[in-house]
Parts: C-alpha cells; structure tokens; sequence
C-alpha cells in the first residue's frame, strides 16, 4: 500500500474506519473459503487483506479518533 492510500484511511472517521473493517475481515472470511475450495487464484489478495485489517485496527487503537 502506498503511503497515500494510507492516508485515506487515516483521514477517515472513526464509524467509517470499523465499516470497512467490517467489510475487509467478511471479504477475507469468504476468501479462505474460496482458498479451501480452490477457487482462488490470486493469493495475494489475501495477504493484502490482512494488511488493510491490521492498519484500520492500527489506527482505531491509537486513539486519535
């Protein structure tokens, strides 16, 4: 991720940051799934997936919400 699309999220308030964590921890859960059945292809998506979920986590636990 690229020190710009960092700052979307940075620049994000609270309530949208836990929407989006929401959404990224229900996309990850359907991509093990996927990965299970072996229909993923990309698995790098994953990898990203789970960089995004640490950094809003990150962010929503500083406190400078």
């Amino acid at each position: 991720m690229k020190k710009q699309e960092f700052q979307k999220f940075k620049n994000k308030p609270a309530m949208e940051l836990q929407k989006d964590l929401k959404d990224h921890k229900e996309k990850l859960r359907s991509l093990n799934f996927d990965l299970a059945a072996g229909k993923v292809k990309n698995i790098n998506e994953i990898r990203e997936i789970k960089k995004n979920i640490s950094r809003i986590m990150t962010l929503l636990n500083q406190g400078n919400r």
